[in-house]
């Protein structure tokens, strides 16, 4: 067990390059029409703070049912905490009792980078900002409809801003 949270806490970026779609009306943007943001590792250090860039650039992942945001309620628009990039809407998250917050879909699909990840023995998917790279979480096919899909996200790995009303 000490050996599993090491994994969970460190994490590994252990995907291949090959871009994967798990929605049947997946749209990619090809990554040379997106803008990405370009830092140094340190910038990113700086900029962040230490957890976050555990989770966003070396693909860590918080300790299930601690994120801030597991059973955060409020409607708005969870961004990416590292660059502010919109990814999904509240009315898409739900419990799915997986300790982190679970959303059905993104906002926009071409915001989302989705990878191939095979550490650990596994075959993944995760999923990445795609304006500055910044590791999210992963995505599975067991989510409710309509997508059938669980956006599974380091709530680190998010902030939020709330609807206006």
């Amino acid at each position: 067990m000490v050996f599993l949270s090491f994994i969970l806490l460190t994490g590994s970026c252990g995907f291949s390059q090959t871009p994967v779609n798990q929605s049947e009306n997946a749209y990619t943007i090809p990554e040379e029409m997106i803008q990405q943001i370009q830092k140094s590792e340190q910038e990113w250090l700086e900029e962040i703070g230490e957890e976050r860039y555990k989770i966003l650039r070396q693909c860590g992942t918080e300790p299930p049912f601690t994120g801030k945001y597991y059973r955060h309620k409020a409607k708005g628009t969870y961004t990416c905490a590292g660059c502010g990039n919109e990814l999904f809407r509240s009315d898409a998250k739900y419990e799915s009792g997986s300790g982190w917050p679970s959303f059905f879909e993104a906002l926009d699909k071409s915001k989302i980078k989705e990878l191939r990840d095979v550490s650990y023995g596994m075959i993944r998917t995760e999923i990445r900002c795609a304006k500055c790279d910044g590791h999210l979480g992963h995505v599975f096919p067991d989510g409710p409809k309509p997508t059938g899909l669980r956006y599974c996200v380091n709530s680190a790995s998010l902030e939020f801003k709330e609807a206006e009303e």
